[in-house]
């Protein structure tokens, strides 16, 4: 997969003077970045917390993020930048496929913890069904580019044409395209056109120049109700945004833009955000809007990344399954302590799993969730202690059966036209453990072990760049686009900028 342009030293983009943004007027392009922070899941006991419930998330935009600052700048990235989920969740796994009527299916899976031997790690891998391109839906696709000043970098407006092109490649005369762009204003640059009509499509995005401030709030406003008007019913309706996420006109408030965002969503319009280029770039805003906006992030660092997105998941944009949410109860008398790996920023009540009225994450055709569990089993010292045995509440009977599981994981979702959530069910026996590991399951461990090791993380264990080399070394297989040959290069640049000495400063006068 080739990289993005090297950026110069600092985090600044290639082209102008360091500095200097392309009008002129100074700008701090290395501190201009924005990531959200979050504290890691700790490990808890579950005489104290037997339930774990979050949302589904799909979001990959972190990996190639991360992947631009070790390729494309070779430096560290910020440990902020570092989302475990997101990593884990990058890679396509073989996992199985729905059957009947249910859209979507999940299989689990368990093993030894690659950095921590007395630990168990499990897996839950989830897939949604992959359409046929003859079964999808027609498309009411609004395409929201962001065209003000700070666009006009290489990899920024002229990386965003080159991403659309591979989109409108494939639209077809039961899709419907609008082109809404914003920088001080926004206006409409394409009105209602048939998907068959690409080369209309593909010459007003080609055509697009980058100059002005940049006003997100007007932009989203204009493009949700250009997807309004032209609605479909029964139909995928989408804003595809494309931004480098630095709002500085009219609402910029990140807390008054998700508040927006969910009020649009009650209009059955979802939202994909397409990240770009580096400098301005705003991850917390970007992932913020999607999660509420019923949406999917992604970062596009190089055309390859683009067709990822947009080829190798561009059945994604028809939605299989909303509102999916996992529950997962462990059994206090297998299970000491146990940590849930990422998703920190979607971790909902217990109360909210069975709660219709309560949003979630949405999951496309052909996407897949994976979820990882480290588990420390009974017998094992843990720390922190678990607390104390409950004074006012009797424990639980245990029956004969649940004696012989780990743990029970729920899976509720809702099809995209009901608003009323099924239920799947299904329980890890004991003997799960014993069972060989799957490629899959390795690899995956592996991409949270770097996860962690970027992250400098207290819970990285024994874990180290050569383990995981070794570790995703063997598991390099099946990899059609090269995905997991890419991240050995990613492990290995990690490697070498953690080894790397710092430059020594001034010699110190010690009297």
């Amino acid at each position: 997969m080739a990289s993005a342009p090297k950026p110069q030293p600092g985090g600044r983009p290639a082209g102008g003077a360091a500095g200097q943004p392309p009008g002129g007027g100074e700008v701090n392009r290395q501190d201009a970045e924005r990531y959200g922070v979050y504290q890691e899941n700790e490990f808890r006991s579950p005489h104290a917390a037997p339930l774990s419930t979050f949302s589904a998330d799909v979001n990959t935009a972190s990996y190639s993020n991360v992947r631009r600052f070790l390729l494309g700048s070779n430096q560290l990235p910020p440990k902020d930048a570092v989302f475990l989920a997101e990593f884990v969740n990058y890679f396509p796994y073989a996992y199985t496929k729905p059957k009947g009527d249910d859209p979507v299916a999940f299989a689990l899976e368990m093993g030894p913890c690659p950095w921590n031997r007395q630990h168990h790690l499990v897996r839950v891998g989830v897939q949604a069904r992959q359409l046929d391109p003859a079964q999808m839906p027609p498309r009411n696709l609004v395409f929201l580019i962001d065209t003000s000043g700070s666009m006009d970098q290489p990899n920024r407006l002229p990386l965003v044409k080159q991403s659309l092109g591979l989109l409108i490649d494939r639209l077809t005369a039961k899709d419907t395209v609008s082109i809404v762009t914003y920088a001080g204003v926004a206006g409409v640059a394409l009105g209602p056109t048939n998907g068959a009509e690409r080369e209309k499509i593909r010459g007003v995005v080609n055509r697009l120049g980058a100059n002005g401030s940049t006003n997100g709030e007007g932009g989203l406003k204009a493009a949700y109700d250009m997807a309004t008007r032209t609605f479909i019913e029964g139909g995928v309706n989408r804003v595809i945004l494309c931004t480098d996420g630095d709002f500085n006109v009219g609402q910029t408030s990140q807390g008054e833009l998700v508040r927006m965002i969910e009020e649009k969503r009650r209009s059955r319009v979802f939202l994909t955000i397409l990240g770009y280029e580096m400098g301005d770039y705003k991850d917390d805003m970007l992932k913020e809007l999607a999660n509420h906006g019923n949406g999917h992030h992604a970062y596009i660092d190089s055309l390859d990344e683009a067709r990822k997105v947009f080829v190798e998941q561009g059945g994604a944009l028809a939605c299989v399954a909303k509102d999916v949410k996992f529950q997962v109860e462990f059994n206090p008398a297998k299970v000491a302590t146990y940590r849930l790996l990422g998703y920190e920023n979607r971790l909902l009540k217990d109360e909210d799993f069975k709660n219709d009225a309560k949003d979630a994450g949405d999951l496309g055709s052909g996407h897949q969730v994976t979820v990882l569990y480290e588990l420390v089993p009974v017998g094992v010292p843990v720390n922190p202690l678990p607390v104390d045995p409950l004074k006012y509440q009797a424990p639980k009977a245990t029956t004969a059966a649940a004696a012989d599981e780990w743990l029970t994981v729920k899976m509720r979702y809702k099809h995209p036209e009901e608003e009323t959530s099924k239920e799947l069910s299904q329980a890890l026996p004991t003997a799960a453990l014993g069972k060989d590991l799957s490629a899959d399951f390795r690899f995956a461990a592996a991409a949270a072990s770097l996860a962690m090791l970027l992250r400098d993380s207290q819970y990285k264990g024994a874990m180290t760049h050569a383990g995981v080399l070794e570790e995703a070394g063997k598991c390099l297989r099946p990899d059609p686009n090269g995905h997991r040959k890419e991240f050995l290069a990613l492990v290995k640049r990690a490697n070498d900028l953690t080894l790397k000495p710092k430059i020594a400063g001034p010699a110190q006068d010690g009297n």
